[in-house]
């Protein structure tokens, strides 16, 4: 094989994982809440996608929502995060132990940020709660952190 065989090989290689890497492109869309499909999580909330897929790489949103006293202990995500509080006060902290008292309320219309690995907990501890959340960086994950 040639230099010049050998270097279309690589740049075919790269080609082929730099596209099948990229997100899939933004479609028109309209919804109203009451089209929301919930669907059910293993953890006892619900969850409806609104864009995309937090599985696959680029822009993700879904909306979750938490029964009253529903706890999320200590986790992170791999990618970034921008959270909206839609209704009722969800309580969040950031740190590896869930510490009721490193809690702030966030009542709806509130806002808060996940930066990529930094362990954080909520908890809706004074009734059911709505949040949004935005991802800009899929794929995404969760990593729980056990307690210590």
């Amino acid at each position: 094989m040639n230099i010049f065989g050998a270097g279309c090989g690589v740049a075919m290689a790269f080609f082929v994982c730099f596209t099948s890497a990229q997100a899939d492109q933004l479609v028109s869309k309209q919804m109203t809440s009451d089209e929301l499909k919930w669907e059910p999580t293993p953890s006892g909330a619900q969850r409806a996608m609104l864009v995309g897929d937090e599985q696959k790489a680029g822009m993700y949103t879904y909306r979750a929502r938490f029964p009253a006293g529903f706890k999320v202990q200590p986790h992170f995500h791999p990618d970034e995060r921008v959270v909206t509080v839609m209704s009722g006060t969800l309580y969040m902290g950031y740190g590896e132990k869930f510490d009721e008292g490193a809690m702030k309320a966030l009542p709806e219309g509130s806002v808060w940020t996940e930066p990529a690995k930094q362990p954080h907990f909520v908890w809706a501890k004074d009734g059911a709660v709505v949040i949004q959340v935005v991802g800009a960086n899929g794929p995404s994950g969760v990593t729980r952190i056990d307690p210590k």
